[in-house]
């Protein structure tokens, strides 16, 4: 591992000016490219204690050897070198918005003489018209077959269009209607091209109008009683109408629009983009990114913006709107540079309310359900888990891979409802019937309470492994903590990590590996190691240990929060003379919790079974921080009494 601190370059020698920096490794690649509005401030960044820097830009600069940078005059000016050099050189660190495939257009030839209606994918041409991105080849052409009825241009290649033409016979659309069969002169050049224009315009958004008119014309006809013509046009408006149900308004007025979101986490995030033509989604796309640094909303909308409509050939595709769910830091420049691309204004903002709003909430949701599906598969991937199992054991150099591996992390507020949890993941999945929660009674702060849990769990393995009763009871299952662990995983750092170490050894247990993984960094973190392991951030054993880390900490902060809600509820209501448990679960049950009560008359407490006037007020003073007056145990029962509602001591 490279020592960044070897390459640095003098504070006092790097310009404050706007510019663009390249880092290379020692084969001379260039490996990362970024934009500055200073360059100085930027980079003194990379170079800060290594160990606060985010993970990928930790492996990045002690990857590189040397860096160096060009001062622009403008950010608009930095934009555009970002964007050429990251095209140019590929490097490896930067984000990339890139597809397994490309995606179809529909594009309309009106640089021929006769246009030609097909699906194109690839760089633009001149003089051609498209539409879209779709998602899907036959999204277009499904749709192209339900409008070859009221717009039939040409839709063969110039091949099968000359060969009609030489034989004097027009193709199987041109006898079903679906082409105006211009290769055999059915049509002239200049009636053909109408068609294709007013194809261009329904496309576009003009829908209304040619609806208005096939709906005049069907009706017209019908009147001077030529009913075959009419019954075509009814089919036609049929047809439109049909089309225009799988491209649903989302915005009434038109707009021109590309909306965009993200769901991310500390590893990747999805990106959703919806390509909304004339008010109409004419198409969806979507990718799932490795974030390379420790990235902002602003900062990947950023990312997106420069590599999406940086290409010449997708000029075309910049749309007047791009909506976001936040600003980047250099938006006006952003602005500026997509405005240059598009050849008019471009509009890059954050929708606040209607309609806008309301799609961008939808992205949202598709976004957060791409991630959620990117995991998923990941989980459920077998050849993933089994590589996930065998990097770990050959990152932590354990004898066997790590079929059960059991991670425990702490909730606590200022050592008070001090809590644990035991999540159990076997053959890389979780298995829920293992877990295990802890009240730690005997510990204030983290690393006691490791300490204190993994004596508690490993007593009790010593136990039950040493008891002359089988492990598995009566009823087929096994006993709680029959089983041991290959691999432990407590979540923190070397303190955890040494305490737990500790307590294993104290007890005799030398069979079971302990790591942890920090929070901050996703560094794993073995016993009495100076220095961390570092995993690929592309790691499925890295991706495992987060799963797990991530599961124990959502089912101790869940126990905590049940601990301290139920905490708080009895220290509120013990304070009430002469109520007992009987009657407090039954308030509780009645309004469903103590805010509620709060919330409540003393007519409405005092309809609870077992609740009296007087144990109401005193309810409602407690709640409220009043003085409560007398004792109004009388209204309810005896004194002292705690017999369930409605009943009297025998």
């Amino acid at each position: 591992m490279a020592d960044p601190s070897t390459y640095r370059p003098a504070t006092g020698t790097i310009p404050e000016s706007p510019g663009v920096y390249r880092f290379r490794d020692p084969g001379g690649r260039v490996i990362y490219v970024g934009k500055a509005k200073s360059l100085r401030q930027r980079l003194n960044s990379y170079f800060a204690d290594l160990w606060s820097l985010h993970p990928r830009t930790q492996q990045m600069v002690t990857t590189a050897s040397s860096v160096d940078w060009v001062t622009v005059g403008t950010e608009v000016e930095a934009l555009q070198l970002e964007y050429a050099w990251i095209k140019e050189f590929d490097p490896r660190f930067n984000v990339r918005y890139r597809d397994d495939k490309s995606y179809p257009f529909l594009a309309v030839t009106l640089d021929e003489e006769y246009p030609r209606l097909q699906v194109m994918r690839g760089a633009k041409r001149k003089g051609v018209r498209y539409f879209g991105p779709y998602s899907h080849a036959w999204a277009i052409r499904e749709t192209l077959d339900l409008l070859l009825r009221v717009f039939p241009a040409r839709t063969c290649s110039a091949g099968v269009f000359k060969r009609a033409g030489q034989i004097g016979r027009p193709c199987l659309l041109g006898y079903i209607g679906k082409c105006s069969a211009p290769c055999v002169g059915r049509v002239s050049a200049d009636e053909h091209r109408a068609i294709v224009e007013e194809f261009c315009d329904f496309m576009a958004g003009g829908t209304d109008r040619l609806l208005r008119r096939l709906e005049k014309e069907m009706y017209t006809a019908s009147s001077e009683m030529d009913y075959e013509r009419a019954a075509r046009l009814r089919d036609d408006l049929s047809a439109a109408r049909k089309a225009l149900e799988k491209q649903a308004v989302v915005l009434g007025d038109g707009t021109d629009a590309d909306v965009v979101a993200f769901a991310e986490d500390q590893l990747e995030a999805a990106v959703q983009v919806f390509h909304v033509r004339g008010g109409r989604v004419r198409g969806q796309r979507g990718w799932v990114v490795e974030k390379t640094e420790s990235l902002t909303t602003g900062d990947l909308v950023h990312h997106f913006c420069s590599q999406i409509y940086g290409d010449t050939a997708e000029s075309m595709d910049v749309p007047r709107e791009v909506l976001v769910p936040e600003l980047p830091a250099d938006a006006d420049a952003l602005e500026a540079w997509l405005a240059e691309r598009r050849g008019s204004r471009v509009s890059l903002r954050v929708p606040q309310r209607g309609d806008k709003k309301t799609l961008m909430e939808t992205v949202a949701r598709n976004a957060g359900q791409a991630l959620a599906q990117h995991k998923l598969k990941r989980a459920t991937d077998l050849t993933a888990r089994s590589a996930a199992l065998e990097e770990i054991e050959e990152a932590l150099a354990l004898s066997t891979a790590p079929l059960r591996i059991e991670c425990y992390d702490i909730s606590q507020i200022q050592g008070t409802d001090v809590v644990s949890s035991m999540v159990v993941f076997e053959d890389g999945l979780a298995r829920k019937s293992e877990y295990r929660r802890f009240i730690i009674k005997g510990a204030t702060d983290d690393v006691s309470a490791i300490s204190e849990v993994i004596r508690r769990r490993f007593q009790n393995y010593l136990a039950e492994r040493d008891s002359p009763e089988p492990r598995v009871n009566e009823e087929g299952r096994a006993r709680k903590f029959a089983y041991p662990p290959q691999l432990v995983v407590v979540d923190g750092g070397q303190p955890q990590v040494n305490a737990a170490s500790a307590v294993l050894a104290e007890l005799g247990v030398v069979d079971v590996a302990v790591c942890g993984l920090a929070k901050r960094l996703e560094e794993v973190w073995l016993p009495n190691d100076e220095m961390p392991v570092i995993l690929s951030r592309s790691s499925e054993g890295l991706y495992l240990l987060q799963r797990v880390r991530d599961e124990a900490h959502r089912f101790a902060i869940t126990f905590h929060r049940q601990r301290r809600s139920q905490r708080m509820t009895a220290s509120q209501l013990d304070e009430v003379p002469g109520l007992g448990e009987i009657r407090k679960k039954a308030l509780l049950r009645h309004f469903g919790s103590v805010k509620k009560l709060g919330a409540a008359s003393v007519g409405e407490i005092a309809e609870v079974p077992g609740i009296g006037p007087r144990t109401a007020e005193a309810v409602l003073a407690v709640l409220h921080g009043e003085p409560v007056g007398g004792s109004p145990a009388t209204d309810g029962g005896p004194r002292g009494s705690d017999q369930p509602p409605g009943e009297t001591p025998s």
